[in-house]
């Protein structure tokens, strides 16, 4: 009898462990946001700056860099030029070529005196060899694993730390969608070397980068990084409007999406959104649709056969037949994995970073996207989406109407998990 009791109150709290890591945040999203203001009206801006985000602040300069070849060399220059502070916050961390020249410059710089902290996601750092960690420490790096399987953290194990975060000395950040993996290098040339771009960031926005490393490092360790080796006073050095928006499970996690919500709900003439994970929940869904209702052209682009996740694929396509039927355009990416995430909206909003177009980015994972208010970046990431198009083939309706049982019925399965995916 007594085992029958102990079994079934570790049964219960499986169930219930398992139940807490299926849980979003506290109050969600339940309305449409409607089209009342476009993106160009101040009102938008207020809204953005005031009731959802950190202020928007000018004099930035936002330079991208696309895949591995452009993009580690440029942090790994930063990094090795940094004189005071270096902090850094990654999802994936494996072990590679690029996992060792990350620990070696970490390890550098800290050797020379530089206080460099370093945060990796325990799941996003499974493939990473404990040898690099343990050279970071050796080397006086302050590094530490976001939320480990711990007891104390198994009611929180699903929500994780998405965000790509490096700032130098408080003056230089980068943020974007690459992880620190052999998978970056090169240039998109083959399916084993994925599509990317990250950003290289100067000017007073840099701060709030600065600061939403803070948020999880305090989280961590309760220790608060002040002073001007981390905040130190910036001067404009460009002429991009521009704000870091954070979100997490802990403290606003639909801010994102609502963030997302009311931008498309601004929408009045174009939106370009290149999501590697695109699994968007239904109020997202009617926001695309009413964007395109109201005469705006949006087009989307999607990984092709080459994914790292078969089930966001198939997931995906359930909700393509009512964007579609709206006059959505739907690309998708054939030469290799497309791991890019950037909305650009009427050729005036750009936002990049480590948000994925998906409830989990929404409401499960902390995240970090950088919002830019400039009509020349704007045009600029704009031909950089349609260059994307070019190696893609664009998904018709009578594509999607005709595809197969045996994937409506695999979509039917993930419906209820897509939150997971």
């Amino acid at each position: 009898m007594l085992w029958i009791i102990l079994g079934t109150v570790l049964a219960t709290g499986v169930v219930v462990v398992i139940g807490m890591n299926f849980l979003t945040s506290e109050k969600q999203l339940d309305r449409k946001v409607d089209h009342s203001h476009g993106l160009a009206d101040p009102q938008f801006a207020r809204e953005m700056g005031v009731v959802l985000g950190p202020a928007i602040v000018g004099g930035n300069r936002v330079t991208a860099l696309h895949n591995g070849d452009a993009i580690f060399p440029a942090m790994l220059g930063a990094i090795a030029a940094a004189r005071q502070s270096i902090t850094f916050e990654t999802f994936i961390y494996w072990s590679g070529e690029v996992g060792r020249a990350f620990a070696d410059a970490f390890a550098e710089r800290a050797q020379a005196g530089v206080r460099v902290y370093v945060t990796v996601d325990w799941v996003g750092s499974l493939k990473m060899d404990d040898k690099l960690f343990e050279r970071m420490e050796r080397a006086g790096v302050l590094i530490r694993r976001y939320r480990p399987l711990r007891w104390y953290n198994l009611g929180r194990m699903n929500n994780r730390s998405h965000r790509k975060l490096l700032v130098i000395d408080g003056r230089v950040g980068f943020t974007g969608g690459v992880g620190i993996a052999d998978t970056w290098t090169g240039h998109a040339q083959d399916p084993d070397h994925w599509r990317d771009t990250h950003y290289r960031v100067e000017g007073p926005v840099v701060a709030q980068l600065q600061a939403a490393y803070t948020d999880n490092w305090i989280k961590m360790t309760g220790e608060v990084l002040s002073g001007e080796a981390y905040f130190p006073p910036l001067q404009p050095v460009g002429d991009s409007p521009a704000q870091m928006f954070l979100a997490s499970p802990a403290g606003g996690g639909e801010s994102m999406h609502l963030m997302y919500l009311m931008t498309i709900a601004a929408a009045e003439q174009s939106i370009d959104l290149a999501a590697s994970y695109f699994v968007p929940d239904d109020l997202l869904v009617q926001a695309l649709v009413s964007a395109c209702e109201r005469g705006v052209k949006v087009r989307i682009l999607v990984p092709g056969p080459h994914t790292d996740s078969q089930s966001v694929r198939v997931a995906s396509k359930r909700v393509w037949g009512a964007l579609l039927a709206a006059g959505a355009e739907i690309f998708i990416y054939l030469p290799t994995m497309l791991h890019t995430k950037l909305l650009v909206v009427d050729g005036l909003m750009v936002s990049v970073g480590s948000t994925n177009a998906d409830l989990r980015s929404f409401q499960l994972n902390d995240e970090a996207s950088l919002n830019i208010y400039d009509r020349d970046f704007a045009q600029a990431m704009t031909e950089v989406f349609d260059a994307d198009l070019v190696p893609t083939e664009q998904y018709t309706l009578d594509q999607w109407q005709q595809r197969p049982w045996r994937e409506r019925f695999a979509e039917l399965i993930l419906v209820p998990i897509k939150s997971q995916l």
